[in-house]
Formats: C-alpha cells, structure tokens, sequence
C-alpha cells in the first residue's frame, strides 16, 4: 500500500480521471510554483476504477479554478488548514477561459495575430461546448495541447 504524508496546509484535488493529472498539473502552473507536489496517478477508486490525486502545498488562491473546471468539473478540491479538510469547493463550468486551449481555425484572427489572447466561451453548457470569440470555432477535444 502506498503512503503519501497529509499535508499542512494547500489543497487536494481528488477524483481526476486516470492519467490526468499532469495535464492539470501544467495547466495550472504548479510546475512553476516552489510548493511541494505530490502526484499519484491511476490509484485504485471504488467508484471510478482507477484515479488521479494531486496533493499541493500551497495556499489555495494559487488556484485558477476556472482552468480546473473546464478540464474536469468533477474533480473534488479540498481546501486543507491544520492537516485537516476545511472545506470542498464545488466546480462549475466556467463562462470564459483564457488561453488554455487555442482555436484550431487556420483563418482565425488567433493564427495571424500571435499577441492576441486564446479566449473561449461557453456556448452550451448542457452539452459542455465551448466556442472561439472571435471566429465561433467550435473547441474539439482533440485541440488540447
């Protein structure tokens, strides 16, 4: 059986799916964080089969929650204070994102302008379909990365 410490003080995201872990991890930016990281990948659920954990030593505002929504609004956040869980935060959809994922579409304003921001919008939020702003693009999950 696997040991990973509790931590102090940060944050744990629990339920991410297996092998998501380090995608959540760059895109978040703890890569560039001096915080420490504990990532433990396809550990056994019984309600999942297999997940992902990350473990975070550090204060909880480093979080861009609207990054993590949109990857995977499932994940559990728990907030630790003490060594102890002080509080799960629920994750919704976020309205807009902001260069995460950029725009596939070669006539896109984003594949000549290089400066300009990669900004994607909820367009269907029952169906999770997120939309270029500038040319509608509709976002594939084959676009990440």
């Amino acid at each position: 059986m696997l040991n990973v410490g509790k931590i102090e003080e940060g944050f744990v995201l629990d339920h991410i799916k297996a092998g998501k872990s380090m995608q959540i991890y760059h895109h978040l930016g703890l890569d560039k964080l001096d915080c420490t990281v504990a990532i433990i990948k396809n550990a056994r659920s019984g309600k999942m089969g297999k997940k992902d954990i990350l473990k975070v030593e550090c204060d909880i505002d480093t979080l861009d929650l609207d990054v993590l929504a949109f990857i995977d609004h499932s994940i559990t956040v728990n907030v630790i204070k003490n060594g102890e869980i002080v509080e799960k935060r629920a994750l919704i959809l976020p309205s807009e994102i902001k260069n995460v994922i950029k725009c596939k579409n070669p006539r896109c304003i984003t594949s000549i302008e290089q400066g300009l921001p990669h900004i994607f919008y909820l367009a269907d939020e029952l169906n999770e379909v997120y939309r270029c702003k500038y040319c509608d693009e509709k976002y594939t999950e084959s676009a990440t990365d």
